[in-house]
């Protein structure tokens, strides 16, 4: 039986994880390689780096499962392991978690194009991800987070197929950049048009992942909070890696991150935590903001 993922979020701000991808490298993941594969082969290497992020305070921790439609698995020939692999995800997350926290099934782009700008069918990127869906319920997710999309289109595809082939309620993430005329994504939406779009199509939660930064994500979380009273999430990178010895670095501390995501509560945003470039200590300190405040 899920836990009642919506109920909590009424009652309180919930922390979310951070990144998931630099923590496999930093335990082996070959660049290159997928990481969704860890799920059946290194189950103890994810559930260490979803311990890790409870025990710095998190409320909630997303599956390892961002490239997990059975289009994206295909780019590596694993198409035929999806179902087995988000439902394990899920599972694995799910033991981290206990029945107290929750588990949030990651669903992230499928990296091509629709028609007619690509060769990608509607209907395809709705099975992709209705099935998806399916599998990480299956394995015990909570809610799923359709996440760090760039394509307005595309989320709300996934954002229905979730709806409307499972009982778990959807958090939608798009990624922007600051643009001449504000806040856009890659592919021209605006933070305004995402929040009616997304909300329309059936997401309890709204918001931003990824991007430049906390700064950035506090000017698309403004501009959010000035169209919708709904919930708002809101999970910014540390800041632009700089690069180190051949190596992408993020320079910005969990203390600077934090001062500076410290807006955010002010905008009421429901569900706080961190994305590329953070780890355990971030989201310790994020987890101290956010439960320390009134």
């Amino acid at each position: 039986m899920a836990r009642d993922f919506l109920a909590e979020l009424a009652k309180r701000r919930l922390v979310s994880d951070g990144a998931m991808g630099t923590m496999l490298f930093a335990r082996g993941l070959p660049q290159g390689a997928c990481p969704e594969e860890w799920n059946e082969s290194h189950p103890d290497d994810v559930q260490a780096i979803h311990q890790a992020y409870f025990d710095a305070g998190c409320d909630l921790v997303e599956t390892n499962t961002f490239g997990g439609t059975a289009i994206k698995l295909n780019d590596y020939n694993f198409g035929d392991h999806m179902a087995e692999w988000n439902r394990k995800a899920a599972e694995i997350a799910r033991k981290a978690a206990g029945e107290s926290r929750f588990v949030a099934g990651s669903i992230g782009p499928i990296g091509q194009l629709l028609k007619p700008y690509g060769a990608l069918a509607e209907e395809d990127a709705y099975q992709a991800f209705k099935d998806q869906a399916i599998a990480l319920q299956a394995g015990g997710a909570d809610v799923a987070f359709v996440e760090t999309m760039i394509s307005l289109e595309e989320t709300v595809i996934a954002v229905k197929a979730v709806k409307e082939n499972t009982s778990l309620p959807v958090v939608a993430t798009m990624t922007f950049e600051q643009k001449r005329k504000g806040y856009r994504t890659m592919m021209g939406t605006s933070p305004e048009q995402a929040v009616e779009a997304l909300q329309q199509a059936g997401a309890d939660v709204v918001g931003t992942n990824c991007g430049a930064g906390p700064d950035l994500t506090v000017g698309v979380l403004q501009a959010m909070r000035a169209v919708t009273n709904g919930y708002l999430i809101a999970q910014p990178n540390a800041g632009l890696p700089e690069l180190h010895d051949g190596k992408n670095v993020y320079t910005m501390t969990p203390a600077e991150m934090t001062e500076r995501m410290k807006p955010l509560l002010d905008l009421d945003v429901r569900i706080i935590g961190g994305c590329c470039g953070t780890n355990p200590d971030y989201l310790r300190a994020i987890a101290a903001m956010v439960k320390g405040a009134k």
